[in-house]
């Protein structure tokens, strides 16, 4: 009793104490750790800023894991200095892919089936794997726009402080759409377990609901909300890829985010969705794949970004070579649908002018593979540089992140990766990168 009668009065008096107690500042993320000292980078070719014509024979200035200068020749290291030599090799900025999901590599009926019999821990472990697959891949910036059970937030937390290799993560938590849509858990279970599959407070049905439901994702730390107004190929049950969020329920959703601050992706495949998700101020359409000429004339109004993640289909492939009942058989029409026409509005898109971010779907297709999308890319329209900047400083404006990342420029994080011959000549080759920096420490070296 004497314990209660203490904390009670403790309680009471805590606002007058505090009037009188100096407040300290509002407490802020922990800057991701560096290395410490000074590198300098001799690159025989440099594509410092994606879109501008490479320079020869240039002097990357690294200190504490920024880029202090970029100079012409190859300058001569100060005392102490860790030089890298990469004089044979062309360096570029850290890619960046603006769409993956880093808790699984499994899709199909066994990603569903490990739902039920893989831990949370150890999802955490495979989704930790993946970042570190992804990194070394030379992706040193991900977007991972959806996972529940929190496994990727606490791995960007982990990264950030340090005690996990992985890349910079930007992270939506969990997905959000109504229920029955693309995000719901419960779709293809039996009803008896329906309140336990729904149980991650992603679904919402009317404005309101839809309101809480952003707030929930941000109370729990997500940098960007993820939002389905439509369908999905990977959708358990034959309800189509239309749209699946009333305008007041996409409107309460759109406005939210931004209210707090947060950007907005759409999962979108049907034209009705997409056109929906623009009007309403979309920061980037996921897939988008049957845009039109409304959605042409959206994109261009609003500057949304389309993220085309083309690579869906090489996980397609691989997956039903290696097993032909991967899916089930209405996931398995879709995805037969989804491979005759991918690619088809990467082509209009980009004729038109639409902006363009680099994303893969990593999740759906394979982590550490990420860079087969820059093939997929310019087979349909993009010319090798314009590829690049997709992955560059295109992505790098998607995620907010253009005064961090996205080029190689003085007071930027020291993210750069380096391969052997010309990417502007045959953009394959940054699929075998050999040298990865992120934020100054190297994870891959030529040596």
């Amino acid at each position: 009793m004497r314990a209660l009668l203490l904390a009670s009065l403790l309680f009471a008096a805590a606002p007058a104490l505090a009037q009188d107690i100096p407040q300290p500042p509002p407490t802020r993320a922990p800057a991701p750790p560096a290395e410490q000292g000074v590198t300098i980078v001799h690159a025989g070719t440099l594509l410092d800023r994606p879109g501008r014509a490479p320079r020869r024979n240039a002097t990357i200035v690294i200190r504490d894991g920024r880029i202090e200068a970029v100079q012409d020749g190859f300058a001569a290291p100060p005392e102490g200095a860790r030089v890298v030599d990469l004089r044979d090799r062309t360096v570029l900025p850290g890619l960046i892919d603006s769409h993956v999901h880093l808790t699984s590599d499994r899709a199909g009926n066994e990603g569903f089936m490990s739902g039920f019999t893989d831990s949370v821990a150890l999802r955490s472990q495979e989704a930790a794997w993946n970042a570190r697959k992804t990194l070394e891949a030379g992706f040193t910036t991900v977007r991972n726009l959806g996972s529940g059970d929190g496994v990727t937030l606490g791995l960007r937390d982990a990264i950030n402080r340090g005690w996990a290799v992985g890349p910079r993560i930007v992270d939506a938590g969990s997905s959000i759409s109504a229920t029955t849509g693309h995000m719901d858990g419960a779709l293809g279970v039996r009803e008896e377990l329906h309140d336990e599959m729904r149980s991650g407070g992603n679904l919402c049905d009317g404005a309101d609901a839809c309101r809480e439901a952003v707030r929930r994702q941000i109370a729990l730390g997500a940098d960007v909300i993820k939002i389905a107004t439509t369908g999905g190929v990977n959708s358990r049950i034959g309800l189509g890829l239309g749209a699946q969020l009333f305008e007041d329920e996409a409107r309460a959703l759109i406005e939210t985010a931004h209210l707090y601050g947060r950007r907005v992706a759409v999962h979108a495949h049907g034209t009705d969705g997409i056109n929906l998700a623009l009007r309403l101020g979309a920061d980037s359409i996921e897939h988008g794949t049957l845009i039109d000429e409304e959605s042409i004339r959206l994109f261009r109004a609003s500057r949304a970004f389309y993220v085309p993640t083309l690579s869906t289909v090489n996980g397609y492939l691989e997956r039903i070579r290696n097993n032909p009942n991967a899916y089930s058989p209405e996931v398995r029409e879709q995805i037969d649908w989804r491979i005759r026409i991918t690619g088809l509005a990467l082509q209009r898109a980009h004729r038109a002018g639409v902006r363009i971010a680099f994303g893969t779907d990593a999740g759906v297709s394979l982590h550490g593979r990420n860079a087969d999308e820059f093939p997929l890319m310019v087979q349909h329209g993009m010319s090798p540089m314009e590829a690049i900047q997709a992955a560059t400083v295109n992505a790098a404006e998607l995620l907010g992140l253009s005064d961090q990342i996205g080029s190689i420029e003085p007071g930027k994080s020291a993210d750069l990766i380096a391969v052997a011959g010309d990417p502007l000549a045959d953009v394959g080759v940054l699929r075998n990168v050999s040298f990865v920096m992120a934020r100054g420490r190297v994870h891959r070296d030529v040596r």
